[in-house]
């Protein structure tokens, strides 16, 4: 695989992992808990935020097996007490996450389409060489990956931001009772990977985003 396209893939996983959990820390502030913040995690500043394992070592393997490419950062701590509304507040915080990749994707995808009137399309790795087909390598990546970041998290299995949704809209029996998952999310997660489920998850998103590319 040509060395530039594992480093633009790089760039772009840290840049959505820092995204993704900058809006977490930004989003408790806003519901009223001050602690992620007050730690520096509102910032968009990917040092504070990179695992040398999630944010590094395997979005990499992802990238060299030509998998879809998702990882994580250190998690954002929040204290719900401090919430103005607790079970609402955590809804929307786990929300702020996948929402901010959502958006930076469509951003991404509304930036090629304004572009390809003057020439932006997808070609090959090569195009990393020419400035706007380059851009548009880049640009596609940050939709593919930033898509794929959000569908993930988005999966209703702890510790993923789709648990600490679905917590968010059941009772609080029931909220209570689907904590009890949470020592055994790692290992359904494993289950999805190794299934091929995972990737049936992705392809209609990542799908929709290559055909926008075109």
């Amino acid at each position: 695989m040509d060395i530039r396209l594992i480093l633009v893939q790089v760039f772009v996983i840290l840049f959505a992992i820092t995204i993704h959990e900058a809006a977490h820390a930004w989003t408790a502030s806003r519901m009223g808990d001050p602690t992620a913040a007050a730690l520096g995690r509102a910032s968009l500043n990917p040092l504070v935020h990179i695992d040398p394992i999630g944010t590094v070592l395997f979005p990499l393997l992802l990238i060299i097996f030509k998998m879809p490419v998702f990882g994580w950062a250190k998690p954002v701590p929040y204290n719900p007490y401090n919430l103005r509304h607790p079970r609402k507040g955590g809804l929307w915080i786990s929300f702020a996450g996948p929402i901010s990749n959502i958006l930076t994707a469509a951003a991404a995808v509304l930036l090629f389409r304004l572009l390809k009137p003057f020439g932006a399309r997808v070609t090959d790795t090569s195009a990393l060489s020419r400035p706007l087909e380059g851009l548009s390598v880049i640009l596609l990546f940050t939709a593919l990956i930033n898509i794929s970041l959000a569908v993930f998290n988005l999966i209703p299995i702890p510790p993923l931001d789709g648990s600490g949704i679905l917590a968010g809209l059941l009772s609080e029996k029931a909220a209570a009772s689907y904590e009890r998952l949470r020592p055994y999310g790692f290992l359904f997660l494993i289950l999805l990977m190794y299934s091929g489920v995972l990737t049936l998850i992705f392809s209609p998103a990542q799908a929709l985003i290559l055909r926008l590319f075109r």
